[in-house]
C-alpha cells in the first residue's frame, strides 16, 4: 500500500497509527479520517456510495462513523476537487468581502456599508 493522503487536502498521514481509531483527523485540515469519503469502498456512482454490499448506510460521508467495513484509501485524494474548492472559496469571498477588511478592533468594517444601505 502506499502513503496514505487525506482526502481533502492531501496531505501525509504518517503520523498516524494504523488501523486508524475512529476520532483520528487529519493533521493538517482537521478533517475526520475515519469516514466514507477516506475508504477503499466509497464510490459516488454508486447507490449509497458504498461499493460493500454489507455496509449500513452512513449519511454524513465525511464523518467519523462506526463502519466495520473501513479500510482506507491511499488513492482517495483528487488535486481537481481541491482545486476547485479553493476557487470556489475564492469566489465566495470576492462576492461577500474577504476576513482581511477588519478594523483596528478586529471587528469587520461594516459602518460605511451600513450607512449607504439606508440613504
Amino acid at each position: 500500500m502506499s502513503e496514505l493522503r487525506c482526502y481533502r487536502c492531501g496531505a501525509s498521514l504518517e503520523a498516524l497509527t494504523l488501523p486508524l481509531a475512529r476520532l483520528d483527523e487529519c493533521p493538517s485540515c482537521s478533517v475526520y479520517m475515519h469516514c466514507c469519503r477516506m475508504c477503499r469502498f466509497f464510490d459516488p456512482a454508486v447507490t449509497q456510495q458504498c461499493t460493500e454490499d454489507d455496509a449500513e448506510e452512513v449519511k454524513e460521508k465525511a464523518r467519523s462513523n462506526f463502519c466495520d467495513y473501513f479500510s482506507p484509501s491511499s488513492d482517495v485524494f483528487d488535486p481537481t476537487l481541491r482545486a476547485d474548492e479553493n476557487q470556489a472559496t475564492k469566489t465566495l469571498d470576492s462576492l461577500f468581502g474577504a476576513a482581511d477588511s477588519e478594523d483596528e478592533q478586529g471587528g469587520p468594517d461594516t459602518s460605511s456599508d451600513a450607512e449607504d444601505l439606508f440613504r
